[in-house]
């Protein structure tokens, strides 16, 4: 019998731990999404704590191409997506495409931060959804040439992960056995051992 969205949410969380926001421990990234739509309102929301992430010099270098269901923006970006991507993704009722100017806009020199800048924006976003009750699931799968032909990104510009977002769905609703094995698996972490050092190479053997 296949989980249900509650006992799947379960199986998810993160073993609390005392001090950290129980949002980061339950916050995880389904395939499986709702037929039901994102109000203008919430994704505003949603993008308000990105705009409020913080950038080298300020620069705030992210771009965001957001396509409801059915938009034209929409198909775009679900038109890149890899086969295997596609398969879930056209349920979730918001897809988003993040982008970084690569270039400093006071004086036009290479930002070598900004992809990590757009991450750090995309993270906001994706727990102030998860605030909200939405879900999101990040994607690398998807054709970056096509991309950037499809919208006219001009080539000084980075390009990040597609964005799905919307409401969970029943696990049920992925037909296909390796996406639905995903859906109900419970979630792995390195520990903080792992990658917090006092120096380089402190973890090896461990």
């Amino acid at each position: 019998m296949t989980l249900s969205i509650d006992e799947v949410n379960r199986v998810k969380l993160a073993p609390p731990v005392e001090g950290v926001l129980l949002l980061f421990h339950s916050r995880w990234s389904p395939r499986s999404f709702s037929e039901r739509e994102v109000s203008p309102a919430d994704l505003e929301k949603a993008f308000e704590a990105a705009r409020w992430a913080a950038s080298s010099s300020n620069e705030q270098p992210w771009l965001f191409l957001a396509g409801a269901r059915n938009s034209d923006t929409y198909n775009k970006i679900f038109s890149t997506l890899v086969g295997f991507n596609q398969t879930w993704a056209g349920a979730a009722p918001v897809l988003i495409l993040g982008v970084a100017s690569a270039k400093f806009a006071h004086n036009g020199l290479p930002n070598e931060y900004a992809l990590y800048d757009l991450g750090a924006a995309a993270s906001y976003l994706t727990l102030q959804a998860a605030a909200l009750g939405l879900v999101t699931h990040q994607m690398a799968g998807y054709n970056h040439e096509a991309a950037r032909q499809t919208f006219g990104i001009a080539e000084d510009y980075v390009l990040g992960s597609v964005i799905a977002l919307g409401y969970q769905g029943e696990p049920a609703a992925l037909a296909n056995e390796q996406l639905l094995g995903r859906e109900v698996a419970p979630r792995q972490r390195k520990p903080l051992k792992d990658f917090v050092l006092t120096s380089w190479g402190a973890n090896e053997g461990s």
